[in-house]
């Protein structure tokens, strides 16, 4: 048996053994100490010890019973494992400090990744591939209060301005912050629509509230499914409005998932309303539509469209 496994064994066995065991109890449950003679056992059982507690591992030798005739081992679970991780808001906010203030890809920014993001279903939840940087949708406390209400389960309420402007006051079970191609954005159960929806932080509007409890995300919750890789994503907030010719409106709306269409409109042209997430990557796919595609909001999107147009004819 190779030492490594036989050192597993031995941690496994004296974790979860509920009284102390002595080297003979051990001897006969672990294979490695019992295919040897008593000798080369007790020698190698020495050896395991001193190599576990240089470790760290808090192996411990006490009584057997009140009267202290025999001594056997075990690890004491509240020695061994670490606590649970969780962070106040000040401790969330010097670690988005140290991410950001490292560089690309350093030790300290990769570190700092993975204590905020931690498992599926966290309160900061990210990708694995991108940087780790707040940008201009940090503003103030933002983030670190988005943060703390996904983390501690709570109910928030907010203004949200949409990509065409209108603005609504929103009701939202806070689940996790993502990080998605620059942006930050609030995942969690939006009350009044009843569906679970993503917000874009640089949206917001006015302080975020704290209204009580929130509900916790369903199974096999994962706050990246709801803020896609691409241009679009499904259920989102941020809405694109686009005019295809008659002869490729059918074909572009089942282009986008999510997508809905008006229309048509007196000259014929059908209008479609994507969920968007990306203003940039949605107007590479525009384009690629070429004539038979026209933007009509937001603005920043149709700005973005004439601007590369206008390159173009330059």
């Amino acid at each position: 048996m190779e030492p490594l496994e036989r050192l597993l064994n031995l941690v496994g066995l004296l974790l979860e053994t509920e009284h102390p065991l002595t080297f003979e109890q051990i001897s006969e449950t672990l294979d490695a100490y019992r295919a040897q003679n008593t000798d080369t056992a007790k020698r190698m059982f020495e050896r395991d010890k001193d190599i576990l507690r240089e470790y760290g591992v808090p192996l411990e030798l006490r009584d057997m019973d009140a009267w202290g005739g025999e001594q056997g081992y075990l690890i004491p679970k509240d020695l061994y494992y670490l606590p649970e991780i969780a962070f106040t808001p000040e401790e969330l906010g010097s670690l988005l400090v140290a991410a950001q203030g490292g560089g690309g890809d350093t030790p300290v920014e990769q570190a700092a990744q993975k204590l905020l993001y931690g498992a599926d279903g966290g309160a900061l939840a990210g990708l694995s591939g991108g940087p780790l940087a707040a940008g201009s949708d940090a503003r103030g406390s933002l983030l670190l209060e988005t943060a703390q209400a996904a983390q501690d389960r709570r109910h928030v309420r907010f203004g949200y301005r949409t990509s065409q402007g209108k603005v609504s006051e929103r009701g939202v079970d806070a689940f996790a912050v993502v990080f998605r191609r620059g942006h930050w954005y609030l995942v969690g159960h939006d009350r009044e629509r009843d569906d679970i929806r993503a917000f874009r932080l640089s949206r917001f509007i006015g302080d975020l509230t704290d209204v009580g409890p929130g509900l916790d995300p369903p199974a096999k919750f994962s706050a990246a499914d709801h803020v896609e890789r691409g241009p679009w994503v499904p259920g989102g907030e941020d809405l694109a409005s686009v005019a295809f010719a008659p002869d490729v409106a059918w074909a572009a709306a089942d282009s986008f998932r999510g997508a809905s269409t008006r229309g048509p409109r007196e000259d014929g042209w059908v209008v479609v309303e994507i969920p968007m997430a990306d203003e940039q990557e949605m107007a590479g796919w525009i384009l690629g539509f070429g004539a038979d595609a026209e933007v009509l909001e937001p603005e920043d999107l149709r700005a973005g469209v004439v601007a590369r147009l206008e390159a173009v004819r330059g």
